[in-house]
C-alpha cells in the first residue's frame, strides 16, 4: 500500500507510472454485470438482504459448482459475503477461539496474518519449498512436532506465487488435516485463472472443507465487494448470526449484479487470454533481467521473483524502481516477514502493452544502475 500511495502521488504529478503492484484486474466488470446494476438502480429498491444472501445469487453459485466443477453444493451451505475479506473474518470467528493455533504459508497473503492477529489467534507460518505450495508433509510436521494446530488456511492458485497445489497433493493435504482434526480453509479466489489445467475445488475431495471465493479476480469486480463461502452445514447458522451482527448482509446492488457474472465467461476468458500472453512473456523476460522466478506461475496473475542478484532489500529496491523507472511492484516483506527482503511480487493484471513497456523500463533502469 505504501508503494501504491507513492505511485498514485507520482501519477498525480504527471508521471507515467505502470503498476505491477496491485492484484486488481485492469478491465471493468463485464457488460452484463454493469447492466444488471443499472437495472437495480433504476428499480431503486436497494436495501438489506437476508444475511446469507439473495436466494437467486446463492442458486447461481450452486449452479456454477455443478457446471464448472461437476460438484453438487446445496444452496443451504452457501453464504454471500462482502468480498472474500469478510468471508475470512467470518470463517475465523466461527471456527476458532482466541489463542488457537492456525497455520498459513510463508510467503502468503498478508491479510491472513493481520486478521488472525487482530482476533487473538496464534499464527503459525509454514515456510514453503521450491514447489511454492503447502504439502501434507509440511502440515503434518507443523502439527505433530509442536503444539497441535486448530486450523490451516491455504490458497490455490496462491498469492503471491501463483502456484497451484496438484490434485493428488491437495487430496493428501486435506486428508492430513482431517485425520488430525485440523479445520481446513481453502482460498479459491483465483480460480478460473489456471493456465496449466482445469480447476479443482477442495469440495470435490472433501465436502467438510470451508471454501472461500470471490467475484474480484476472474470476474473483474474488485470494488463491488462481493464474494461467497461454502460451509460445512454445522457452521452455516453460526456464520449467519455473526454476519447479521458484523455486516447485516453483502451490498444488495452487488449481489443483484453478480447473479449475471456467470453468464459472462466469453468476455472474461478474453481477459484471461491477455493475462496468459503477459505470463508467457514474463516467464522469459524476468529471468533475463536477473529476476529469478521463485515459484511456478501456474495461475492468478503474479510472478514471485528472487531479486537477490540485485539487492537484499526489496523495499528499497521497489522504491528506487518506482522513483527512477516509474514501475511499481510489491516488496516481498508483505508476504514473508523472514525471507521477503530477497523477493518481489510482480502483478501482470494490466494490459499486455503495459507489461511489455514495464519490462523494457526495468531493463533500461537496471542497465543504467549497473
Amino acid at each position: 500500500m505504501d508503494v501504491l500511495a507513492e505511485a498514485n502521488r507520482l501519477k498525480a504529478d504527471g508521471h507515467d507510472v505502470i503498476s505491477m503492484a496491485v492484484g486488481q484486474p485492469s478491465d471493468p466488470a463485464p457488460q452484463i454485470v454493469r447492466e444488471a446494476a443499472r437495472e437495480a438502480l433504476a428499480d431503486g429498491r436497494i436495501g438489506y438482504t437476508d444475511a446469507l444472501g439473495l436466494a437467486g445469487l446463492r442458486e447461481a453459485i450452486a449452479a456454477h459448482y455443478a457446471d464448472h466443477y461437476g460438484v453438487e453444493v446445496p444452496v443451504s451451505r452457501i453464504v454471500v459475503t462482502t468480498g472474500s475479506s469478510a468471508a475470512f473474518n467470518l470463517a475465523f470467528l466461527a471456527l476458532f477461539d482466541a489463542g488457537d493455533r492456525v497455520a498459513i504459508t510463508a510467503p502468503g497473503y498478508p491479510a491472513y496474518r493481520n486478521i488472525m492477529a487482530a482476533l487473538g489467534l496464534e499464527v503459525v507460518e509454514i515456510p514453503l519449498g521450491q514447489e511454492g505450495y503447502l504439502t501434507a508433509a509440511q502440515l503434518a510436521e507443523a502439527h505433530d512436532g509442536h503444539q497441535p494446530l486448530k486450523g490451516v488456511l491455504f490458497a490455490s492458485p496462491a498469492n503471491p506465487t501463483g502456484a497451484i497445489i496438484p490434485d493428488a497433493e491437495l487430496a493428501e493435504l486435506l486428508e492430513c488435516a482431517a485425520s488430525r482434526g485440523i479445520a481446513a480453509i481453502s482460498d479459491e479466489i483465483y480460480h478460473r485463472l489456471n493456465y496449466v489445467g482445469p480447476d479443482k475445488t477442495a469440495l470435490a475431495i472433501r465436502p467438510d472443507v470451508t471454501v472461500i471465493n470471490s467475484f474480484s479476480k476472474y470476474y473483474c469486480m474488485t470494488g463491488w465487494r462481493i464474494g461467497w463461502m461454502v460451509l460445512p452445514e454445522e457452521l452455516v447458522r453460526p456464520v449467519e448470526r455473526i454476519q447479521q451482527s458484523l455486516y447485516i448482509s453483502a451490498p444488495e446492488i452487488s449481489q443483484r449484479a453478480a447473479i449475471r457474472a456467470f453468464e459472462a465467461s466469453s468476455e472474461l476468458d478474453a481477459v484471461k487470454q491477455r493475462y496468459r500472453q503477459s505470463r508467457d512473456m514474463l516467464m522469459k523476460r524476468l529471468p533475463q533481467l536477473g529476476l529469478r522466478i521463485a515459484a511456478p506461475m501456474d495461475g492468478a496473475f503474479y510472478a514471485y521473483c528472487d531479486v537477490s542478484m540485485h539487492t537484499n532489500d526489496s523495499m528499497a529496491f521497489a522504491r528506487r524502481m518506482l522513483a527512477e523507472a516509474h514501475v511499481a511492484a510489491t516488496p516481498g516483506l508483505d508476504f514473508d516477514t523472514v525471507e521477503g527482503r530477497r523477493f518481489m511480487r510482480f502483478s501482470y493484471a494490466g494490459s499486455v502493452g503495459e507489461m511489455v513497456e514495464a519490462t523494457g523500463r526495468i531493463e533500461r533502469w537496471l542497465g543504467g544502475a549497473g
